[in-house]
């Protein structure tokens, strides 16, 4: 996005000098040391420095040549930097102005910087790094202001190296000489080290002892016999194994507690990702891009050895794949010449670790062998998570490599927000004036670990952007922690967000769009405002309001969230609400599975409305239709029931299943029941699970379409905006864009923040801030 200009003082041809100020990410990512090769180039005196607000410069020559340097400016910038925002101010040219210099930094005004995220190891490190004549040749920790860490290791801002981990590493002579040298492209990068100064690898049993001094080499050796790897990272430990030993893989999962959750793969270059599967042009940028997230790709058939057994990614079509981005992993890779899994070093629902002496603690009885280092991690930070639907980027978690990069409002605010986002897949977020700074994802704050590190990820941030909330947004749900906390904190204003209305503002806000629009809002659970539990949501809705004009046939959910966990439970429920106890007589697998008894008890607490509220929820829908096809009656981790519906699905649809609309009380319903017929009577017509898979995925597109046809001819609204978790589904929403579009609608989807709960504090900062902008908050 090119940057606003905003002009102040005169501008006429005689006038030759220029300040020029630059807000965004523009410090710690080489753009200073860029600005003094370009006004060298260009024959320019001045000075550049930074400043609170990002990087002032200073500029005397031909009002012509300084315009072609601000276009550059712009155009040439590192890859790293996101100038968002050009101040002008011309004024008369100085007698005595020589020569460009770098100023040192200068703080004499309020602070609005830009932290920058940390950025996968460059191409111009890692030739050093391979590099035997290289002073920083196998140097684990090498960086420049194109790469290396930034968000994990700063303290304070602005970014300068006392307020980094970095700070007790006092650089040597060769260093410090690239350190202050403008022409080098070390020039303040705040994490310039080499061995002889910067920090270093130990490698320990699973107890702390020592075991050698050639840490990588120990590494490799154990990782190649076979035993799992704590591994600090950037913003926290990995557990690492070879992605092709099943008993190792298997070993990983029984430690961890993570028994069927696809792991992460990092492999060696993309090539190496090519071999394993099928990448596209988009998958290929995304995977080498500067953020390097893990991106889901569809995994090739009949890959030579080596390759990553089933264990990893089973029943699944797709894999999360990886890149090295950092030294250590490009070291590490090389030398072990097989795909390893790379995943979180914690235990189940617990937080990534990233204290040494906390790593050693929970991660003894998982780790056979630690490879530590000296470099504290100041914030956590997991790896982000990316899939590329309809061509397009979506990020399906957003940390590493993104976070803290802000995000623009479409409308600003006069006082500082907090949105506290939700209960799952947890992500804040603080506003400042139009900039939306979104903490790295946090995880389930049900956990009391995840819960402290929440608190403490709110402080540091409030800290690091030196602002103080006068208003805090939160969901409607009264059991969320997160609503709690809001409720809780003293002198702010509140700002209460229902669930659905938020994720389309997010999508909204993801897109720049401030207008009405039909929002499709499609999840596993939201509050809704008369108490039942909402997921297939119809909405006309903007930046401060929403109307629900439809929503999908509400059946009870028995049980309450353990029909989240066991699908069977939504299965049952929706037979009978089709077929009423004739669902007994019914020739499927899934009524001679089912637990009469069981049955049986929830049928009586339905019928005597005890813990079975009423769910409009998509996600369960999911549920439902995977535990008839027989893939899943109980699950072990969230969505697990709808990922495999999806990879089941396979070929053409053939047809669509019918679906009728009832209209109640001004609002429409779709009937759910009547797909569960269709499926039931190709299950009962011997159609394979997969051609129904793919049926029940088509269906659904063409029901969204529908009611969105049937929304436009009541408002005239023209632009859909779709949002929820259940658009992480890459075949239902290339279904629904294409058939939204060929209808003439405008569609918005995400891009830069998850339809999950992930972005949800982005709509409840948006709505919040349109509410402040309104008068209304």
């Amino acid at each position: 996005m090119r940057p606003s200009l905003v002009l102040s003082g005169s501008n006429v041809e005689q006038i030759r000098r220029c300040a020029v100020a630059v807000e965004g990410v523009v410090q710690g990512v080489g753009f200073r040391p860029f600005v003094y090769r370009l006004a060298q180039r260009c024959r320019l005196a001045g000075c550049v420095r930074n400043d609170g607000r990002g990087v002032l410069i200073e500029l005397q020559g031909q009002q012509s040549v300084i315009q072609r340097f601000l276009d550059a400016l712009v155009s040439e910038a590192p890859t790293a930097a996101r100038p968002t925002r050009l101040t002008l101010t011309w004024s008369e040219p100085c007698v005595d102005a020589t020569g460009f210099r770098i100023d040192v930094t200068q703080r004499d005004c309020p602070p609005s910087l830009f932290p920058a995220p940390d950025l996968g190891t460059c191409a111009a490190c890692l030739r050093e790094l391979e590099d035997p004549k290289n002073q920083r040749y196998q140097y684990p920790f090498l960086n420049c202001t194109g790469c290396g860490p930034r968000f994990t290791i700063i303290d304070g801002l602005p970014y300068d190296r006392e307020r980094t981990s970095m700070a007790t590493f006092a650089m040597c002579a060769v260093c410090r000489a690239e350190y202050l040298d403008p022409g080098n492209r070390r020039f303040h990068a705040e994490p310039t080290a080499c061995h002889d100064c910067g920090p270093r690898l130990v490698i320990m049993d699973a107890d702390g002892r020592r075991l050698s001094a050639a840490p990588i080499a120990r590494a490799v050796t154990a990782l190649r016999a076979g035993a799992i790897l704590a591994m600090k990272g950037l913003g926290g430990y990995h557990l690492a194994c070879d992605a092709t030993n099943a008993r190792t893989v298997g070993d990983l999962r029984r430690r961890k507690g993570r028994e069927a959750k696809p792991l992460a793969l990092m492999v060696r270059d993309l090539g190496e990702a090519g071999r394993l599967c099928v990448v596209s042009t988009a998958e290929r940028a995304l995977l080498g891009s500067t953020a390097r997230p893990i991106v889901l790709l569809e995994q090739r058939q009949d890959v030579a050895p080596p390759r990553p057994v089933d264990e990893v990614a089973p029943r699944l079509r797709e894999l999360g794949v990886m890149l090295p981005y950092t030294p250590l992993h490009h070291l590490l890779l090389q030398a072990v010449g097989v795909p390893l899994v790379m995943t979180s070093g914690n235990r189940r629902d617990e937080p990534i670790a990233i204290e040494d002496g906390d790593a050693l603690a929970r991660l003894n009885g998982i780790a056979d062998v630690v490879l530590g280092h000296d470099r504290p991690i100041q914030v956590r930070c997991d790896d982000s998570i990316a899939r590329v639907m309809g061509g397009v980027p979506v990020l399906l978690r957003r940390a590493r490599g993104y976070v803290p990069l802000a995000i623009s409002l479409p409308r600003g605010s006069g006082r500082p927000i907090l949105a506290v986002g939700a209960e799952l897949k947890n992500v804040f977020a603080l506003v400042r004036d139009r900039d939306v700074f979104l903490s790295p994802h946090l995880g389930d704050l049900g956990d009391e670990g995840a819960w402290r590190a929440w608190l403490g990820m709110v402080q540091h941030f409030e800290r690091l952007l030196e602002l103080e909330p006068a208003v805090v947004a939160h969901d409607l749900h009264p059991g969320y922690r997160s609503t709690a906390y809001a409720l809780s904190r003293a002198g702010v204003d509140r700002v209460g967000v229902q669930h659905h209305h938020a994720h389309i503002a997010s999508c909204l806000a993801d897109n720049g769009v401030d207008a009405a629009v039909i929002g499709v809002a499609w999840d596993g659970t939201g509050y809704g405002p008369d108490g039942g539990v909402w997921g297939g949501e119809f909405l006309v809705a903007d930046l401060v309001g929403f109307e629900r004009v439809g929503h999908l046939e509400c059946v009870p959910m028995p049980g309450g969230e353990a029909a989240v966990r066991e699908p069977w439970r939504m299965a049952a429920v929706f037979l009978r609400a089709a077929y009423g106890v004739s669902m007994h007589g019914l020739d499927l697998d899934f009524t001679r599975r089912l637990d009469r008894t069981a049955w049986r008890i929830l049928t009586a607490a339905i019928e005597g409305g005890l813990n079975a509220p009423p769910t409009s929820s998509a996600g369960r829908l999911f549920d439902a239709v995977a535990s008839l096809l027989g893939l899943r009656d109980t699950v072990e981790f969230e969505a697990q029931a709808a990922m495999e519906l999806e990879a089941c699905a396979t070929g053409e649809p053939g047809r669509l299943y019918p679906t009728g609309v009832l209209v109640e009380h001004d609002q429409f319903v779709v009937r759910t029941t009547d797909l569960i017929r269709a499926v039931v009577e190709d299950l009962l017509g011997g159609v394979a699970c997969g051609q129904i898979a793919a049926r029940f995925h088509a269906s659904l597109a063409a029901v969204i379409t529908d009611a969105c046809m049937r929304i436009r001819r009541r408002t005239d609204l023209r632009r859909v905006a779709l949002s929820g978790g259940v658009f992480q589904n890459g075949r239902l929403l290339q279904a629904t864009v294409a058939g939204l579009e060929h209808a003439g609608f405008e569609v918005y989807t995400h891009r830069q923040v998850p339809p999950n709960d992930g972005g949800l504090a982005l709509g409840q900062a948006a709505i919040a801030a349109a509410r402040v902008s309104a008068g209304a908050a």
